[in-house]
């Protein structure tokens, strides 16, 4: 599956060039609520060709990333007569990157579409890469296909319009490409004190390709690719056990906790050494601070875990940091090393 490219300047005299070159008979715009109001109008100001264009809104928010609402966007699809030379462009955070792609991918066996990230977390990560999903059971992705889109535009100045929080939650993935791959990437992310989007900038598009480099060697996740779910074993967990909870985590603060529960989980294997571990967990924390895991719900995380689609044989899978800018893939750990990486971890935030 060939990588397809990512733009970073003058996307929308690209995005126009595309639009003009390829003859689309449509083009549907999957936004959310928020993406609706803040983003949209700038977009749609800057596209000059003649095209018939409709909107599709959902709700924001991780519960919309579901069986429900696809088949929602796909009725109103086929009663406005989208064809196979429709185009779907997806603009808005990983939750409408993933679903918008799901959806284009599965309509009439297939239709172009385009990923416009407006988090930063969807430029980092959800948008780039050809994977696809919605959520079932509340278990994250488990059904969705591989497909790439026919290319990706990234507007930094997009990140102004996100809450802090939300912008901080993108981070976890940067910091990750820099732990599992590329030593000096990490190092310059921990350096800058104050985060926005003029600070890291150049760092996102660093990022990005970091993840287009690991992907191109396996794009269909049979090897290297998986060191990519650093983290994210417990990560996914935490979040899907949180998120119908009064206290639910964004994507990027489960994962953070997943990469310091999985980095004394490295330690343990004796992968990475104390001093390598100290410096992961005072970045973090100073980052996403102190997020304990409630102890009680440890065997409920065990379960989430079993339904991980990278799982073989009831073995729980984990990709592990192999020193800060590497790392390895298909360690397979038993119930209670995990639970006592856990319980370390809460240890570990006690002491800090």
């Amino acid at each position: 599956m060939k990588q397809t490219p990512v733009y970073f300047q003058e996307i929308f005299t690209t995005l126009n060039d595309v639009l003009g070159q390829k003859g689309y008979q449509s083009v549907f715009f999957l936004v959310d609520d928020n993406t609706h109001e803040h983003c949209l109008p700038l977009l749609l100001s800057e596209i000059h060709e003649n095209i018939l264009i409709e909107i599709i809104e959902i709700p924001a928010g991780e519960e919309s990333k579901a069986i429900e609402i696809a088949v929602q966007v796909w009725e109103t699809m086929s009663e406005t007569q989208a064809s196979r030379k429709s185009l779907m462009i997806n603009l808005g955070g990983g939750m409408i990157t993933d679903m918008g792609g799901f959806i284009a991918s599965t309509f009439k066996r297939g239709i172009d579409f385009i990923n416009i990230p407006t988090s930063l977390l969807a430029m980092v990560d959800a948008s780039v890469g050809g994977k696809t999903g919605i959520d079932l059971n509340g278990i994250k992705n488990l059904i969705g296909t591989f497909a790439m889109p026919e290319l990706t535009l990234i507007h930094p100045e997009f990140l102004q319009t996100l809450p802090e929080r939300e912008f901080r939650s993108g981070l976890a993935e940067m910091l990750k490409h820099g732990l599992i791959h590329d030593k000096n990437h990490w190092l310059e992310l921990i350096e800058i004190e104050n985060f926005d989007f003029i600070s890291i900038d150049y760092l996102i598009e660093k990022s990005v390709k970091i993840k287009q480099e690991i992907v191109e060697k396996d794009p269909f996740e049979n090897g290297i690719r998986k060191i990519l779910n650093f983290g994210h074993t417990i990560g996914h967990a935490l979040e899907s056990q949180l998120l119908q909870t009064e206290n639910p985590l964004l994507h990027g603060e489960a994962i953070s906790v997943g990469m310091m529960v999985e980095s004394i989980l490295s330690y343990e294997n004796e992968l990475i050494s104390k001093d390598e571990l100290d410096e992961i967990f005072t970045n973090l924390i100073r980052i996403f601070g102190k997020i304990p895991v409630d102890e009680e719900s440890i065997p409920d995380l065990l379960l989430w875990m079993k339904n991980d689609k990278k799982n073989q044989n009831d073995h729980i899978s984990f990709s592990l940091l192999d020193g800060i800018g590497k790392c390895k893939f298909d360690i397979f750990l038993s119930e209670n090393q995990i639970v006592e990486g856990i319980l370390r971890y809460n240890k570990k935030l006690e002491q800090l």
